[in-house]
């Protein structure tokens, strides 16, 4: 793990060392950004007393571990929350909601039969870079990330400023 982040998370600052209630909200884009990188080699969890992003890696996936902050994350209930997870992110679901949001007609019909079974994600990729609708898709996930976004500050009842 990154020695910045393992500190940070280490760190112990709370609204008792000169933090308002008004200091702690949450940029929506440190959300997105934790959506944006999900990944299966690591879990992003917010340190509500830092305000950083921390992260511990799946030794499966990396080889790497750090105990001492998986074992302060796991003790230390209320303080981590974890952001979501490609797992709650659901990617093949925004590119399914995409597709059906498109108006009739060929790029509909072939971006929908390229997202069916094995290599989904590569082939709606150049699905989007042949038909030219690479900038919709990218705005339309953002949008989908954002409201993600939204509904996981609301979910662990934290306000967020844009």
């Amino acid at each position: 793990m990154n020695s910045v982040h393992a500190e940070a998370a280490r760190n112990t600052r709370s609204a008792a060392d000169g933090e308002s209630e008004a200091d702690m909200k949450i940029k929506l884009d440190q959300v997105i950004d934790a959506i944006e990188t999900a990944d299966d080699a690591y879990t992003y969890f917010y340190d509500t007393q830092t305000k950083e992003t921390v992260y511990l890696a799946d030794p499966m996936y990396t080889g790497e571990t750090d105990e001492e902050l998986a074992e302060l994350i796991e003790n230390s209930f209320g303080r981590f929350l974890r952001f979501p997870t490609k797992y709650d992110i659901h990617e093949y679901s925004i590119m399914q909601s995409f597709i059906e949001d498109m108006p009739d007609g060929a790029a509909r019909r072939e971006l929908a039969s390229a997202i069916r079974g094995k290599g989904a994600f590569r082939r709606f990729k150049n699905g989007i870079r042949y038909h030219g609708i690479e900038e919709a898709w990218y705005s339309y996930q953002a949008s989908a990330y954002r409201e993600i976004a939204v509904r996981w500050c609301r979910d662990n009842e934290l306000e967020y400023e844009e």
